[in-house]
């Protein structure tokens, strides 16, 4: 059964959408991405999620509870993490987790100090256990804020936007973090995120968002290849002549050949990469060429995640 089941989910302020009719499935364990521009909906679909707003139609199960029937439940088995992690600064992280640990009912002494100690262990913050929040750096803050969402061992955790305004150091401990949080602990993770170095490092299955829509669902090299067209080489020579760019002209499955001399590479399109590739290797040794190296061009997920927004969102 999935953890996250999302079917015509709509949530309205007024005579704006904030999401549109958006039917989404979220395996156990997954690490799921909703990617989108800021105000795309992605935030507003959290909240929902959680049972912090009610949707307007729709529906949506999360851990098998119903939001709108069972909203107590999900709360129960949920850990979020908005963009804007609320922290006490002026608590120690100690006490910062003790008091989330407090209003989740985790009432045992001991059993509190056991997993405030352990979760500051494992995100490497105990030796600051007793440093108010305020000196913390934004990574640290960051740390301790997905360690307050899991005070209470939620098997399910909605992460906001994790990694932004964070340094590339501070961002890439982020990401070890969740990859291990869902890879190895078999947490399913939804994670909000407009960065796409997160989503294609981070997600097995992503589906874009834009004006509260789906516009494509897949994982990021599914997605990679909804523009691809027809597949392509590049080869590097050591230099391109004539007779070699006209070899290859005469394949008959090459559909466009570029060449650039200033980098020596030539563009090829093929219909068929597999069989293709040894003949047009074959035309251009035949012709003179001295290959340096063959490699296929796939577009980016930036380049995917652009090109479908723009087509499919009225």
């Amino acid at each position: 059964m999935p953890s996250i089941e999302l079917n015509q989910l709509t949530k309205r302020f007024g005579a704006i959408t904030a999401v549109n009719q958006l039917t989404i499935s979220v395996e156990e364990g997954e690490i799921f991405g909703l990617l989108g521009p800021n105000g795309a909906g992605k935030t507003t679909t959290l909240r929902i999620l959680a049972c912090l707003i009610s949707p307007s139609e729709g529906s949506a199960k999360v851990g098998g509870y119903e939001i709108t029937h069972e909203p107590q439940k999900v709360r129960e088995i949920v850990g979020i993490l908005t963009e804007n992690p609320s922290l006490y600064e002026r608590l120690t992280a100690y006490e910062n987790l003790d008091f989330f640990a407090e209003a989740y009912g985790l009432s045992d002494d001991q059993k509190r100090r056991d997993t405030i100690k352990e979760l500051l262990e494992s995100f490497q913050l105990w030796e600051q256990r007793n440093s108010k929040v305020a000196t913390f750096s934004k990574g640290m803050k960051q740390r301790l804020a997905i360690a307050r969402t899991l005070v209470h061992n939620p098997p399910i955790l909605f992460l906001d936007e994790p990694t932004t305004g964070l340094d590339p150091e501070s961002a890439k401990e982020i990401r070890e973090l969740v990859t291990r949080l869902g890879r190895r602990e078999r947490h399913t993770i939804l994670l909000c995120t407009h960065r796409l170095e997160d989503a294609a490092k981070l997600c097995s299955r992503v589906t874009i968002i834009n004006k509260g829509r789906s516009v494509a669902i897949g994982t990021p090299e599914e997605l990679q290849g909804k523009i691809a067209g027809k597949p392509t080489l590049k080869i590097s020579l050591r230099e391109i002549t004539s007779s070699i760019v006209q070899a290859v002209k005469e394949i008959k499955e090459v559909r466009e050949i570029r060449s650039n001399n200033s980098e020596g590479t030539l563009t090829i399109a093929v219909d068929d990469l597999n069989a293709s590739t040894p003949e047009v290797v074959r035309r251009i040794v035949h012709a003179g060429g001295m290959i340096l190296s063959v490699s296929e061009i796939k577009p980016s997920l930036e380049e995917a995640y652009l090109k479908l927004v723009k087509e499919k969102t009225p």
